[in-house]
């Protein structure tokens, strides 16, 4: 009784972390879309090719946010699913469907989660997670993984490096902000930091799933035009908006207005962010 009590604790804590991590992006929609950067363009013709399917039947994009991983596939795969618990997230995803891709009947968003998408099994030919498999818990999801992809489907799970490149002048900027957010927020006893899992652990977690035969990580490359708007504006989609929006910090606290300024100082023209992505995959 007391192992099936601490079981249904452990779950019920389970739940409340992901519920957590699930709201912060609540309100976070409007800029991120705006100022994320791109999926790799390389992505798709990599993947299709591991999964030796030009055209999938199907691919599903887990935490797929606002959608700017998702409709890359649009022009790619009969179908097209993206996994999104954040009704601000998902809504924003819907609203780039309709302003971008009014034609694309093949894509679609759903209110569910990585670890129960709802899919049928052995359905999907690849599946992705960009920036958002740290924030899953690895154990379920990657079984969930294994239930929807076909022998011989693909996962990929990636990340860009913090920050985009564009000078080391503003790089140095970013870095100085935010430290003034971690110490802000240090000063009122919070913890910035939502559970999630480390994404250096994430190849090793593949392999040790023991569902794929095979596991590898490569790295991906892109550039695309950026000014000071985006560059700010991406600063601002991790923890420092978050938390200015929950009323935790203010912008006089971290500095917003010198960063700002002194950012835009930096963009003497407008100017291109590299970007370098690190995907993990593993093939079922």
């Amino acid at each position: 009784m007391a192992s099936e009590n601490q079981t249904a604790d452990d779950e019920r804590l389970t739940e409340a972390a992901a519920r957590q991590r699930y709201a912060q992006w609540s309100g976070q929609a409007e800029r991120y879309d705006a100022s994320r950067p791109a999926a790799p363009p390389a992505l798709p013709p990599l993947l299709t090719q591991l999964a030796h399917t030009p055209r999938p039947a199907l691919v599903v994009d887990l935490g797929s946010g606002t959608g700017l991983s998702t409709l890359p596939w649009a022009d790619i795969a009969s179908e097209v699913i993206g996994i999104e618990p954040n009704d601000d997230m998902r809504q924003a995803a819907e609203r780039r469907l309709a302003r971008e891709r009014l034609a694309a009947t093949n894509v679609r968003f759903v209110a569910a989660t990585a670890q129960a998408t709802g899919l049928p099994d052995a359905c999907a030919d690849i599946v992705t997670a960009s920036q958002a498999f740290h924030w899953m818990e690895p154990t379920a999801t990657l079984a969930e993984i294994a239930r929807i992809l076909r022998p011989g489907g693909v996962f990929a799970a990636y990340d860009h490096d913090w920050p985009p490149l564009v000078t080391w002048e503003v790089e140095a900027l970013f870095h100085d902000f935010m430290d003034r957010m971690f110490a802000a927020a240090r000063a009122h006893d919070f913890d910035p930091a939502t559970p999630g899992w480390e994404k250096s652990g994430h190849l090793e977690r593949l392999r040790a799933s023991g569902v794929f035969r095979w596991v590898k990580e490569v790295t991906l490359h892109n550039s695309e035009p950026c000014d000071a708007d985006r560059y700010i504006g991406m600063s601002l989609t991790n923890f420092a908006g978050q938390l200015i929006a929950r009323g935790i910090l203010t912008p006089e606290e971290i500095g917003l207005a010198a960063y700002e300024r002194e950012t835009r100082a930096a963009f003497t023209t407008p100017m291109f962010w590299h970007v370098s992505y690190r995907v993990r995959l593993g093939v079922r």
